[in-house]
């Protein structure tokens, strides 16, 4: 109990003791802090203000399902692949595209900010305009493009070429990857027109000689239901193609696609006899010119039902190809900051006070320990000093 006591006593002098010696000194702590002061106000001073800029940016949206997307849901195969086809993304893809070489060159190509910036290369240039814009998305998608510099007209000037460049670049990327799907539907379009006349010739030829025979209405029903199979055949193999530009054959919507083929033509197959491209319709006991009536017949209505169908496909990809064009919505452009964002003056002043601050108690406490440590100790001290003054000059 004694001990405890003692214990307790001697931690309450000690700490009086601190207190006594951060009291005897306290002119020194206060010309320290009164010093700190003085030279951080001078230093704020000396640094030049610095204004920010902002740009902000709304991202394309999902189309919720009006519109387009509705008339696309009733086209069916290809033509939804068309609807999907536009650039379109989260925030954080938009934010990749304005952290690229390809945007930064073009900014500092436009605004010469190798001689704005001073910088020898363009490693360099590109080092001191990523320090000076940066990019943030919110929790609402919005993006925001905060640009830094000396010069306010100069700041707002670098978010607004950001936010040109990234409009310019997103349309590019639009405009280059729905033009392919169109390109590629324009192509096979005219092959279906050529197999369309194709088979409206023979039709032709075939009634001229033959007077006109037609098929009954059971081998015309037949007919009908293999031509818009084949029709569904071709469209799910243009849309395969389509998907084998960017996918892999080992991609789960590759092999969606493939294995849906393969469903149609196994449908196909048990509603002809002898194979999809040479079969006799269920009306075959019909006289043999009759058969070859429905045989083409059935080619003329399966080009019809292809031509019809890539016909809605291409002006849908026009349409997706001209409504991608602008997608990216400006909701703030950057206007010239009247107020400086930086430095931030007192806080540099209140903060180097109360580091020097703590910085002179501790240094007065080490004095005071060091000024009655022991003989012996401090003989010790004095050794340690003097090799290390020795060791600096060895060095020197």
């Amino acid at each position: 109990m004694n001990t405890s006591d003692s214990t307790s006593a001697e931690q309450e002098i000690n700490l009086l003791e601190l207190l006594q010696v951060i009291i005897r000194r306290k002119e020194l702590i206060i010309k320290l802090c009164l010093a700190a002061a003085v030279l951080s106000i001078c230093f704020s001073l000396a640094l030049r203000n610095v204004y920010t800029a902002t740009a902000r940016l709304l991202p394309p949206q999902k189309d919720s399902g009006g519109g387009l997307s509705a008339l696309l849901s009733q086209a069916g195969g290809l033509a939804g692949l068309a609807g999907s086809m536009g650039f379109s993304g989260t925030s954080d893809l938009f934010i990749g595209i304005l952290k690229s070489r390809s945007v930064a060159d073009a900014v500092i190509k436009r605004l010469d900010l190798q001689k704005e910036y001073k910088a020898k290369t363009l490693d360099e240039t590109r080092k001191k305009l990523e320090d000076a814009v940066k990019f943030q998305a919110g929790k609402d998608g919005i993006i925001n493009i905060n640009a830094d510099n000396r010069d306010p007209k100069l700041a707002a000037l670098l978010a607004n070429t950001f936010v040109s460049e990234l409009s310019r670049r997103s349309v590019q990327l639009n405009l280059s990857k729905a033009g392919a799907e169109r390109i590629f539907l324009e192509k096979r379009l005219d092959l279906a027109k050529q197999e369309l006349k194709a088979a409206e010739e023979d039709m032709k030829n075939f009634q001229v000689q033959h007077k006109t025979i037609k098929a009954d209405s059971q081998a015309t029903l037949s007919i009908e239901s293999i031509a818009k199979l084949k029709a569904e055949i071709v469209t799910q193999e243009v849309k395969l193609a389509s998907l084998r530009n960017s996918m892999t054959d080992e991609s789960g919507e590759v092999k969606a696609v493939m294995a849906g083929i393969a469903r149609l033509k196994s449908q196909m197959g048990a509603m002809t006899n002898g194979g999809p491209d040479n079969f006799i319709p269920t009306a075959s006991n019909i006289p043999a010119l009759g058969v070859e009536y429905v045989r083409k017949m059935r080619e003329l209505k399966m080009q019809e039902a292809i031509f019809e169908q890539l016909t809605k496909q291409y002006e849908l990809a026009k349409i997706s190809e001209a409504k991608d064009s602008s997608s990216l919505q400006i909701l703030d452009e950057a206007v010239v900051p009247l107020k400086k964002s930086k430095p931030r003056r007192s806080l540099i002043v209140v903060l180097s006070v109360m580091t020097t601050f703590f910085i002179s108690i501790f240094a007065v406490l080490v004095q005071e320990y060091l000024s009655k440590l022991p003989p012996e100790d401090a003989l010790l001290l004095g050794e340690i000093k003097q090799s290390l003054f020795k060791l600096g000059r060895g060095k020197a």
